[in-house]
């Protein structure tokens, strides 16, 4: 465990250093946006944060690389990752700065998610009235659409000053939590390359947040949400996707809980983007249009100020993910008592001391 806390607190502080250098060269490079009727920020904020924490991460990679435990993550999925990781940072930076087509986004989403697939990083099989082996070119597209739809998620979300820096942050943070406890205690080798990338999302998270967190003075952009996308759908994909199910079904658990975990973790983004398409397609407009309806959104209108409404959405991503997590390796009523303490907080929050009604 040492060697990971290393890992995460490294990941961390580089990131948190390395931000006002790359905030500084976003605003001189015209990586931002001019204020937008639906924004909900009032002053030009760049939009460069990913690179900070593709830096961070990075570095942190090269550093922890001998270290005994660390070290055996290294292995021909970590060097796929960094690839698919750096293509899709250069295709965010490149969008935050011009605004790029979604159709040219995509592609440059599914070339990240193809060079998984190169490097055997790639869904197997599905618990469906038990295990059933998903054949290659079914596998494939699975992992592509998966892969797709965490990037968009964590996109969809990043509305707010520092709301997807701490869902990611929760979500990653619970992630590694599962895959260390299956690769140290538990002694499933697959689940080191999981337990790495995730302790390197939530460091870099934990790093970037205080130059993000409201009033943010830098944003995550595209290049931030597409790379924390992609590293925690990675991540997923190399633990649940390729993992003993064996050794899931008789040691470690019910069989659907790897696969559902990552979606537990993610279920506020994932909720906000079927939302967000659902309506926009009902309303006969482009899924990938902007409108002020996201749930931050409705949390505003409600008369919650914009502090308030990202701790009541970090609540809700805990209430998924804790005791998805918990439930794995304790009883199920220790996962029910969690999470009924963390409901109990929320609705407490959403319906006290709110400010009146506003309108975006």
């Amino acid at each position: 465990m040492r060697e990971y806390l290393l890992t995460i607190a490294l990941a961390g502080a580089i990131t948190f250093a390395m931000t006002p250098l790359i905030r500084r060269l976003a605003m001189r490079s015209g990586a931002f946006l001019e204020i937008r009727r639906r924004d909900l920020h009032s002053q030009i904020t760049p939009r460069w944060g990913g690179l900070a924490m593709w830096v961070g991460l990075m570095l942190t990679v090269f550093i922890v690389k001998n270290l005994s435990l660390v070290g055996k993550s290294y292995d021909r999925e970590l060097q796929g990752i960094i690839i698919a990781s750096a293509v899709i940072v250069i295709l965010g930076a490149i969008d935050d700065v011009f605004d790029l087509d979604s159709v040219t986004k995509f592609a440059g989403q599914a070339l990240a998610a193809g060079i998984l697939l190169i490097y055997g990083i790639q869904i197997l099989w599905i618990p469906w009235n038990g295990i059933i082996s998903l054949p290659t070119n079914i596998g494939a597209l699975v992992t592509v659409l998966f892969v797709l739809v965490v990037m968009n998620a964590v996109n969809f979300v990043d509305g707010l000053d520092g709301l997807a820096t701490g869902i990611v942050a929760i979500a990653s943070g619970s992630f590694f939590a599962f895959s260390y406890l299956l690769a140290v205690v538990n002694g499933l080798s697959r689940a080191g390359s999981p337990s790495l990338i995730s302790a390197l999302v939530f460091g870099v998270c934990v790093g970037f947040f205080p130059h993000n967190y409201h009033p943010a003075r830098i944003f995550m952009g595209d290049s931030g949400a597409m790379l924390l996308g992609l590293l925690l759908a990675s991540s997923a994909i190399s633990l649940t996707g390729q993992i003993d199910t064996g050794a899931i079904t008789t040691g470690h658990g019910a069989t659907y809980l790897p696969l559902a975990l990552p979606i537990m973790i993610l279920a506020i983004p994932l909720i906000d983007l079927f939302m967000a398409i659902f309506r926009r397609l009902v309303a006969g407009k482009s899924p990938f249009s902007s409108d002020s309806r996201h749930l931050h959104h409705r949390l505003l209108v409600a008369g919650n100020s914009h502090r308030r409404t990202s701790i009541i959405l970090y609540l809700w991503t805990g209430i998924f993910a804790i005791p998805a997590v918990v439930t794995a390796f304790l009883p199920f009523w220790v996962a029910a008592i969690i999470a009924l303490l963390l409901v109990s907080l929320v609705f407490t929050l959403m319906f006290t001391g709110k400010k009146k009604h506003v309108t975006l």
